[in-house]
C-alpha cells in the first residue's frame, strides 16, 4: 500500500509518496559534465531584469516590437470605420497602448465606462483579413478587400468589423496584432507572471518617478489580487527599504518582487533533490521523476528536460538545473496534469465508426437561446474549431428559391444554407482531419431540397461522401481513418443501400425534433406514424452511412434494421429507455449509431450532462456548444483526450458484439478496475478577479474537485476558502476518491470566489479524463467559462492513484 504523509517545512507542507514497487531501479549515477557551477552564477535574472528595467523607466519583453513598423503604426493609432449594418458605419479611433497588450478605442456612448473602451490581446481569438466574417460579407462587399479586416473575440463577444483608410493601414493592424498574439502565445507561465508584475508596477507608480511608497505598494498588491493588512505591508516594505528614505527603487524593488513571488512549496520540493549549492543534477532530476512523478524515464530524458527548460546558460551547459529552471519545467506541458501524449491522436482510429464517442453539436447555428437568439455562420466556425465532428443544419424554405437555416416556428434569425456550406468547406478539417457528419433536419420542399443537394455537391466537391468507400454494399461501418477528410450526410433516405435504385421522389416518415415537447408518448408515436414528408431523390442519395429511421423498440431494431440505420432520442426518452433497459440500449449502440439531443423545453439553450449517455455507449451526444457551463466543461474534458480529434474510442466492454455491461448494476466484469484517487490541492497562482467591474475587489478562492462517471463514482470534495488572496493562495488539503470504472470517469477541478451571502462566482476550471491524469506534482492550467486558457492562472496539486 502506498501511503501519503506530510512533512512540514516552515509554513509550507511537502507531500511524499512511497515509490511503487513495480518500477525498475534507477540507472546508476554518472558524473556531471564540466566544472561545477556555483550558486551565484546559477540564478535566473529574467524576473529581476524586468523589474530593474521598470526602475529605469524602460519596458522589457516587448521592446523589440516597439521598433516594428506595424506596431509603431498601432501605437500612433488609426481612425477606422466600424461596421455593424448597412446603415451603421461610423468612424472610431483605435490605439495600441504602451503596454503592447491592450487596445483603446473611443466610444460615442455617454455612459460607456473607461474600462469598457479597452480590449486586450488575450480577448482576441484571431484576426481575419478581407471579407472573411459574416458581417463583412453582408455589409462591406463593395469596399476593397485589402482595406477590410475583422477581429474575432473569444466567447460571446461580438466580432469587430473594421475598414481602414487604405490597404497599408489595414496591413499594419492585421500584421501587428498577429505578431503580438504570436509573441504572447510563445511566453511561458513565468514570463507571463513577470510581465503581469511589470504592468501593475507601472500602474501603481502613480507619480511616475520609478519609486514606490508604502501606499503605492499596498495599491500594487491589491491590483495583484492580494489583500494584506497594513502591518504586513509595512513589514514587507521596511524589509526592502535599505536606504530608509520611505521609498523602494532599483534593487530594492527586485527584492520586493522576489519576496512576493517566492513559491515556498516549489522551494521545498527542489531542496529535497538539490545539492548544497542549490543545484539539481541529471541523476537527482531522474530520481525526482521516478519517485515523485511516477515516470519510468532515463537519464537521457532528464538531460533533455534540462536543455529545454533551464534558463541559465552555464547551468544548462553543465546539465544542471536551478530552481527557476525547475519551476519552468513544472509549469510546462511535461509538468502539467494532462498527459501530453494524449494531446495528439494516439488511439486506434481503424475501428468501425460506431465504436467511438463523436463530438456533436445541437442547433449549431444558434449563438444564444432557442426562441429569439441570432443564427450565425460564426457558430459553425466556433464549433468546428473546438473539434466538433457532427453539426446540425435545421433547413427550411427560404426566399428566391434559396433554403435557409434557423430554429423553425421561432423568432431566431435566418442564415442561408449556401453560406453555411461554404463555411463548412473552409473549416471542416482545420482542427481535426477525421470525418464530419452533417445532421440534416429537413423541412424543405422538393425544389429547395434539390437546391440543398446541388450546393453540397458543388461547394464541397470531393469532400462530400456520395457512395460507399469501395462502391459495394457495406456490411459494417468504415473507420474514422478510412473516412479522413470526408463529409457524411445524416438524414432520411428513400431506400436502403442494398435495394434497387429509386428513380423518383417519394414520402418518408418525419420525426420533427423542433416539435418534440413534453407530449404524451402515445400522442408522439401516433403523430410520427402518420406524418409524412416528401423527400428529394437528389438529397436522399447523399445519405450513405447515417440513415435516420424511426425507433420502434430495441427488438424491432435488432430484427429489422441494418447497421447504418440510426435513431435520435430526446434526452427524456433516453432516460426512460435506459432506466427500463440499459443493457439492450448498450447492445443497440454496439451495432448502430444513436444520437441524443436536448429537450425542446430547454429554450435557454441549457445542456444536460452527457455522462449517462456515454455510460450507455451512445456515440452522438449533442450539446448546445454556445452555452458554457459544467456540462460543456465535462464534454470538452472527454474530447481533450486523443488530441481533440472529435473521436474517442469507447471502452472494450461497450464495443464487444454482445455487451453485458450495465452502468446501474455493476457486477463482476472487465470494467471493474477499482482505484483510489488521492488529490492534494496545494496552491494556486495568479487567479483572475471574478468581478472585473470592481477593480478594488480581491477574491476569496476555494477549490472543488469533482469526479463524474458511473453512479458509484460520482463525488465531489471542497476546500476551505482563502480570504483575500487570488495571487498565491495555499490550501495543502488532501481528498480521496474511490473510482470503480476509471475508463468512464471525468475529473473536474473548479476554482470559485467564495461568497457567504450568494452563489460563488466562477474563476476557472479544467476537466480531463481519468485515464489522462499524470501522477505526482502537477500544475493545472485553468480555463475560462468559455473554455479558453486563462494564460497565467493555475493550480498546483499532487496526484496519486492506487
Amino acid at each position: 500500500m502506498h501511503r501519503v504523509f506530510s512533512r512540514r517545512t516552515g509554513d509550507c507542507r511537502c507531500w511524499e509518496i512511497e515509490t511503487q514497487p513495480d518500477l525498475p531501479p534507477p540507472p546508476p549515477p554518472s558524473r556531471a559534465n564540466g566544472r561545477e557551477v556555483g550558486l551565484g552564477a546559477m540564478r535566473s535574472f529574467f524576473a529581476a531584469r524586468r523589474v530593474r528595467l521598470w526602475a529605469k523607466g524602460q519596458t522589457f519583453g516587448w521592446q523589440s516590437f516597439i521598433e516594428d513598423e506595424d506596431v509603431k503604426a498601432m501605437l500612433q493609432g488609426s481612425n477606422m470605420q466600424k461596421i455593424k449594418s448597412n446603415s451603421w458605419m461610423k468612424s472610431r479611433f483605435y490605439k495600441l497602448q504602451d503596454d503592447c497588450q491592450t487596445v483603446w478605442y473611443d466610444s460615442q456612448k455617454i455612459l460607456k465606462s473607461a474600462r469598457s473602451q479597452i480590449f486586450s490581446l488575450n480577448d482576441i481569438q484571431e484576426v481575419r483579413p478581407g471579407h472573411q466574417s459574416e458581417g463583412m460579407q453582408r455589409y462591406a462587399m463593395e469596399i476593397p478587400t485589402d482595406r477590410c479586416f475583422t477581429i474575432i473575440f473569444k466567447g460571446r463577444k461580438k466580432n469587430l468589423d473594421l475598414v481602414a483608410s487604405d490597404a497599408k493601414e489595414a496591413r499594419h493592424w492585421i500584421e501587428g496584432l498577429s505578431k503580438l498574439k504570436k509573441k504572447e502565445s510563445s511566453m511561458n507561465k513565468r514570463e507571463r507572471l513577470d510581465q503581469w508584475f511589470q504592468i501593475y508596477l507601472q500602474k501603481a507608480d502613480v507619480d511616475k518617478d520609478n519609486k514606490m511608497t508604502l501606499d503605492e505598494v499596498k495599491h500594487f498588491m491589491k491590483m495583484m489580487n492580494i489583500e494584506v493588512d497594513h502591518m504586513y505591508a509595512k513589514e514587507l516594505f521596511k524589509k526592502c527599504d535599505r536606504t530608509k528614505d520611505g521609498t523602494i527603487q532599483g534593487k530594492e524593488v527586485e527584492e520586493f518582487y522576489k519576496l512576493l513571488t517566492e513559491r515556498e512549496e516549489i522551494t521545498t520540493i527542489f531542496e529535497a533533490y538539490s545539492n548544497k549549492d542549490h543545484l539539481m543534477n541529471v541523476e537527482k532530476l531522474t530520481e525526482f521523476l521516478r519517485k515523485e512523478q511516477r515516470e519510468n524515464v532515463t537519464q537521457e530524458y532528464a538531460a533533455k528536460l534540462i536543455k529545454s527548460y533551464e534558463v541559465n546558460e552555464e547551468a544548462k551547459h553543465n546539465l544542471l538545473m536551478t530552481k527557476d529552471g525547475f519551476l519552468f519545467f513544472l509549469m510546462s506541458p511535461e509538468g502539467a496534469i494532462f498527459n501530453p501524449e494524449h494531446s495528439k491522436v494516439y488511439q486506434d482510429m481503424t475501428k468501425p465508426l460506431n465504436q467511438y464517442y463523436i463530438s456533436s453539436s445541437h442547433n449549431t447555428y444558434l449563438t444564444k437561446d432557442q426562441l429569439e437568439g441570432p443564427s450565425s455562420t460564426e457558430a459553425y466556425i466556433s464549433a468546428l474549431t473546438r473539434g466538433c465532428r457532427c453539426v446540425e443544419l435545421d433547413c427550411w424554405d427560404g426566399k428566391n428559391g434559396e433554403p435557409v437555416i434557423y430554429h423553425g416556428h421561432t423568432f431566431t434569425s435566418k442564415i442561408l444554407f449556401q453560406d453555411v456550406i461554404n463555411v463548412i468547406k473552409n473549416y471542416a478539417f482545420k482542427t481535426s482531419p477525421y470525418p464530419l457528419i452533417l445532421s440534416l433536419e429537413n423541412h424543405c420542399s422538393i425544389e429547395q431540397q434539390n437546391v440543398m443537394a446541388h450546393h453540397m455537391k458543388t461547394i464541397l466537391g470531393d469532400m462530400l461522401l456520395t457512395r460507399t468507400i469501395d462502391g459495394k454494399v457495406p456490411t459494417n461501418f468504415p473507420s474514422p481513418e478510412q473516412l479522413k477528410g470526408k463529409i457524411l450526410i445524416k438524414g432520411k433516405r428513400l431506400n436502403r443501400l442494398e435495394d434497387d435504385q429509386n428513380d423518383e421522389n417519394d414520402e418518408v416518415s418525419d420525426e420533427d425534433e423542433a416539435a418534440e415537447m413534453e407530449e404524451d408518448e402515445e400522442q408522439q408515436k401516433s403523430k410520427e406514424k402518420n406524418k409524412k414528408v416528401k423527400l428529394s431523390k437528389e438529397l436522399s442519395d447523399l445519405v450513405i452511412y447515417c440513415k435516420s429511421v424511426h425507433f420502434n423498440g430495441f427488438e424491432d431494431a435488432m430484427k429489422n434494421q441494418v447497421f447504418y440505420e440510426m435513431s435520435s432520442f430526446v434526452e427524456n426518452k433516453f432516460n426512460k429507455l435506459v432506466y427500463e433497459s440499459a443493457t439492450p440500449f448498450i447492445q443497440y449502440n454496439s451495432r448502430q449509431l444513436s444520437r441524443i439531443y436536448p429537450n425542446g423545453l430547454r429554450t435557454d439553450s441549457s445542456n444536460y450532462s452527457p455522462i449517462n449517455m456515454w455510460n450507455a455507449g451512445c456515440q452522438i451526444v449533442a450539446l448546445n456548444f454556445q452555452t458554457p457551463g459544467e456540462e460543456m466543461d465535462i464534454y470538452q474534458g472527454r474530447f481533450r483526450d486523443n488530441g481533440f480529434a472529435g473521436y474517442n474510442l469507447k471502452p472494450t466492454y461497450l464495443r464487444e458484439k454482445n455487451p453485458t455491461f450495465d452502468p446501474k448494476n455493476l457486477q463482476k466484469g472487465v470494467w471493474l478496475n477499482q482505484k483510489k484517487l488521492y488529490v492534494m490541492v496545494i496552491s494556486a497562482q495568479q487567479l483572475p478577479k471574478s468581478n472585473m467591474a470592481k477593480p478594488s475587489s480581491v477574491v476569496d478562492p476555494l477549490v472543488t474537485v469533482e469526479v463524474y462517471g458511473v453512479k458509484e463514482d460520482n463525488d465531489q470534495k471542497v476546500t476551505a476558502h482563502i480570504s483575500n488572496n487570488g495571487f498565491n493562495p495555499m490550501w495543502n488539503t488532501t481528498f480521496q476518491f474511490n473510482v470503480s470504472v476509471p475508463e468512464l470517469a471525468i475529473v473536474r477541478f473548479l476554482v470559485q470566489d467564495y461568497d457567504a451571502s450568494s452563489r460563488n462566482d466562477f474563476i476557472g476550471q479544467f476537466s480531463l479524463s481519468f485515464t489522462s491524469l499524470k501522477l505526482g506534482y502537477r500544475h493545472i492550467h485553468l480555463q475560462s467559462v468559455n473554455g479558453d486558457p486563462l494564460l497565467s492562472a493555475s493550480l498546483f496539486v499532487h496526484i496519486m492513484v492506487e
